[in-house]
């Protein structure tokens, strides 16, 4: 008998304000661009994207392409999904 596995997903795991804005912390402050922009990816999956989409004002299929793996977004498109997502950017 083999053992069946999935894939790990942290969206699913996401499931306060708090623990995805401890989660965009921690991608901040140890990654780069790139995977900042996939943690905002996966905290609007775990929020609902529908949701973020409306909440940001931007449609869902910008918000899925400016999010998706190898996308440029603009900076106001991550300003609003951040906010969106019930955070802000800081400089520290």
């Amino acid at each position: 008998m083999s053992l069946e596995t999935k894939p790990f997903n942290i969206a699913e795991h996401l499931n306060t304000p708090e623990e995805i804005r401890g989660f965009l912390q921690e991608v901040a402050a140890t990654g780069d661009e790139s995977d900042f922009i996939h943690a905002l990816n996966t905290a609007a999956k775990a929020e609902g994207m529908t949701e973020v989409a409306e909440k940001a004002g931007i449609s869902r299929a910008t918000l899925y392409r400016s999010l998706a793996e190898n996308a440029n977004p603009k900076f106001s498109t991550i300003s609003k999904v951040t906010k969106a997502l019930g955070c802000k950017l800081t400089v520290v």
